[in-house]
């Protein structure tokens, strides 16, 4: 713990932040076709794979077809509009295709099949019934796309094809492009033992595929994708062992292929993400942490989603990682970049390791990451709000928010304290969790990071509902969004949810719709300036500094009323005063008569009392002057 609490703010405080980590996000180009979608113009996302068609970029294609098909799963109106003005457009129905097993798997889910309702499947097999004839028009459309087989090998693993039609699909697959990572994934899962096959098949698939592959090819990482199908997701390992050799040589060719790959890279964080879950495991923490650099922002579904929500479980797992190191690094030793000497990310082609280049890809890819800009509204009075955040460790500005309530942000310090640097989240979100715990109010934190706008609802020290605008992102599912704008609709008293539930539901216009969402709960509009610049509360009236503090001096502070500095008043009622007031007009008198007797022990107990409320009522008197 020592060790942790010296190094832990400095091993890997290159990474970026956590609330820069996103899920499966697109690159630019798709970004801002993604975005278009959503706004109803598929232009720019029918001109994209119209040029990975013509370039026979299909790598590329499988992925933005499988990006626009996630998008089209909730509001399908832009895609249906481009069938019915080209239903013979190749690019079209390929998504579609892919929207119709998108359809499917989401209504049976990931789960194992002894837990998937009957009613489930069959729906699930419906909807595969349905994609079969749209898959063949988009093999039938374009004949030299191994996509649409990619779609027809994952159709198989769903629809219980036996052997031979999945081995006839292959042969179509592997015809039209013999080294496509894609259908060789596809392939992978349905020969893997949770399915069809059996793990010494998977291994032997992945690793020839591997052999035959030119370097640099991301069919090295099939044995890394079999690795984690083997040690992560399969039941009981040991029912059908395989040799440690194996994994362990699948993950120094995992090692091996990302150094092929700039750190960032959005081709290399489908395995990069594999890799370093596989390197965790193994214990192998310096470089998990390296690879954890490499992969940046770009967290993918799997394979956290093995594990819990992926987001979660990756902020988590590289926060872990951070600890480990830190307790490994010699209390009275400088850590600075520790855990960067293992293999790290190298341009293609260049021999040994270059953990410096890597570092340096990952500052630059910090500088580019928009930054952090948080707000947060607690539904309770500023003095309230500073006696409970005086423990939390950062430094706070709380300003008065009619009606009742306080804007909490958080003041910039040049050195903060080792609870604020090993803080899981954004820190003003960490802050908020540590001052609701116990409380009977709730705290809204709103935050703004470049194109995306989100919030986090706590209550008595726990997340309840969290939400983010993204416009690259799908349109949130209304059931996720329903549940939300209920627990959002709880915690600030609204009677109706609905509304929330419509602004929550879209992307479009996320500033608007932040701002909308915080009407609509009854709580203070947002201060100017909120999103473009720090510190938005300086400028509001009543606004007070509540200094960080150390946990000695945070429990010394909590039993008098000096909050902070300067001190943030405390509203005292008229009853306080009055009893005070009556209590040393009894006091006073009693501690003078008391001294004029011979037993002058009596005398203690007045003249103390008598002090101590003088000292309440001057330090009172003094905070009102001040408020």
């Amino acid at each position: 713990m020592p060790r942790m609490l010296r190094h832990g703010s400095s091993v890997g405080a290159d990474l970026p932040p956590d609330e820069a980590v996103t899920v499966d996000a697109p690159d630019g180009p798709m970004g801002e076709a993604l975005a278009a979608v959503h706004a109803g113009d598929r232009g720019p996302a029918a001109a994209l794979l119209a040029g990975t068609r013509e370039r026979a970029e299909w790598e590329r294609r499988s992925t933005y077809v499988s990006q626009l098909a996630a998008a089209a799963l909730h509001s399908p109106g832009w895609l249906d509009g481009w069938l019915a003005e080209s239903p013979e457009d190749p690019d079209a129905v390929l998504v579609k295709a892919e929207l119709c097993v998108h359809q499917a798997w989401e209504i049976r889910s990931a789960a194992r099949a002894r837990d998937v309702a009957p009613e489930q499947f069959q729906a699930f097999f419906a909807l595969l019934g349905d994609a079969v004839p749209v898959a063949s028009a988009a093999a039938r459309l374009n004949p030299t796309d191994p996509v649409p087989w990619q779609i027809a090998l994952t159709h198989a693993r769903g629809s219980q094809a036996p052997r031979e039609v999945f081995d006839a699909y292959w042969a179509e697959a592997v015809a039209r492009s013999p080294h496509h990572y894609g259908c060789h994934a596809a392939a992978l899962q349905y020969l893997s033992e949770k399915w069809y096959g059996s793990h010494g098949e998977m291994f032997a698939f992945a690793e020839r595929a591997a052999e035959s592959a030119l370097p640099g090819s991301k069919l090295h990482a099939l044995p890394l994708l079999a690795a984690v199908e083997y040690v992560v997701v399969s039941d009981d390992p040991r029912q059908s062992p395989v040799e440690r050799a194996r994994i362990d040589a699948a993950v120094e060719r995992g090692l091996e292929l990302s150094s092929w790959y700039e750190p960032g890279d959005p081709d290399a964080a489908d395995f990069r993400n594999h890799l370093v879950l596989m390197l965790i495991l193994h214990e192998r923490w310096a470089e998990a942490l390296d690879v954890f650099r490499a992969i940046g922002v770009r967290a993918r579904t799997y394979p956290w989603a093995y594990l819990g929500e992926p987001r979660t479980e990756f902020v988590e797992l590289r926060s872990g990682v951070r600890m480990q190191l830190a307790s490994r690094t010699p209390l009275f030793s400088r850590a600075g970049r520790a855990g960067s000497s293992g293999p790290g990310p190298r341009p293609a082609g260049s021999a040994g390791s270059a953990g410096s280049a890597s570092a340096s890809a990952s500052v630059s890819g910090d500088a580019r990451t928009p930054s952090l800009r948080s707000l947060a509204i607690a539904a309770a009075p500023p003095h309230e709000v500073a006696e409970a955040a005086l423990m939390c460790g950062v430094s706070l500005r709380i300003a008065p928010a009619p009606p009742g309530m306080s804007y909490v942000e958080l003041v910039p310090d040049p050195s903060p304290g080792r609870r604020a640097a090993l803080a899981r989240d954004d820190r003003l979100t960490a802050a908020a969790d540590s001052f609701t715990t116990g409380e009977k109010w709730a705290a809204l934190v709103l935050r703004r990071t470049g194109p995306r706008y989100g919030l986090t609802l706590l209550q008595k020290g726990k997340e309840t509902a969290a939400h983010q605008w993204d416009p690259a992102a799908p349109v949130t599912d209304h059931a996720v969004a329903a549940t939300t704008a209920q627990a959002l609709a709880a915690a600030f008293s609204v009677r109706d949810a609905r509304p929330l539930v419509t602004l929550l539901r879209g992307a479009d216009s996320p500033a608007r719709r932040q701002a909308d969402l915080v009407a609509a709960l009854g709580l203070p509009p947002l201060p100017a300036g909120f999103g473009e610049r720090d510190e938005v509360l300086r400028a509001v009236p009543g606004a007070q500094l509540l200094a960080r503090r150390g946990v000695l001096r945070g429990i010394r502070d909590s039993l008098s009323t000096d909050l902070g500095t300067p001190a943030i008043p405390v509203p005292r009622p008229r009853r306080w005063w009055r009893l005070r007031v009556a209590a040393l007009a009894v006091l006073v008198p009693a501690s003078a008569y008391a001294w004029t007797t011979p037993d002058c022990y009596r005398a203690t107990i007045p003249t103390l009392a008598s002090l101590f409320l003088a000292s309440q009522l001057r330090t009172a008197w003094r905070g009102r002057d001040r408020g």
